[in-house]
């Protein structure tokens, strides 16, 4: 019998949360367990958020950034090492704790908060989506896709990653990757949206979406 790989016990979870209509519960089970590895944790920041900021020359210097699913911290820490003043969520109490505890000396606020159910005051310069609409359940898409571009102040900017999904293509979640429709949905002035294609996989790839308010 094969061993079940990190991705195959996220999915487990998942379907269980989702089985006893909690969609995000699954997440503090993931992050609660320290002996468990987080499948989608990099240990550094996501090469294409890096990629983006260092092709713009991203100086946050008196600006403010969002980080949506913050996870352990990495892309967060990356946004504030930009200069940005960095606030960064997830729903999953023990994921905020562990970043906390991964970068004692931080400056990044770090704060426990449902996408679905954000501070209504949050305005921020930049907003990092990465990754994080792809995991809540598709019936929850324009919700959370709503909840993102509403953070974004006037002026500011978006950036959008996400794993490409074919629509004529069903398959299991978690992830639920994004089509072009659902990126289109954020709704606010389109900078860029490329498809950048994943080697040696021609019909696997990753949304780059930049959006201003």
């Amino acid at each position: 019998m094969e061993t079940p790989t990190p991705g195959d016990r996220a999915r487990g979870l998942a379907a269980e949360s989702l089985a006893s209509d909690d969609p995000t519960g699954w997440f503090e089970r993931l992050y609660g367990d320290g002996d468990l590895t987080v499948p989608w944790h990099q240990d550094g920041p996501d090469p294409h958020l890096k990629g983006w900021a260092e092709a713009k020359k991203l100086d946050g210097v008196g600006q403010t950034a969002l980080v949506v699913g913050a996870g352990l911290g990495d892309d967060a820490e990356f946004v504030a090492g930009l200069g940005f003043a960095t606030t960064a969520f997830d729903v999953a109490p023990s994921a905020v704790e562990r970043a906390r505890q991964r970068f004692p000396a931080s400056t990044v606020r770090y704060e426990v908060a449902d996408l679905l159910n954000l501070p209504a005051g949050w305005r921020f310069d930049l907003v990092v989506e990465n990754f994080t609409v792809q995991s809540l359940p598709v019936g929850l898409r324009k919700e959370a896709i709503a909840a993102v571009a509403r953070a974004v102040a006037p002026g500011g900017t978006l950036i959008v990653h996400a794993t490409y999904r074919d629509p004529a293509v069903e398959r299991p979640g978690p992830p639920w990757p994004l089509t072009r429709e659902d990126v289109d949905g954020f709704g606010l002035n389109p900078v860029t949206v490329t498809l950048i294609p994943e080697p040696g996989h021609p019909h696997l790839g990753t949304w780059q979406a930049e959006f201003t308010a």
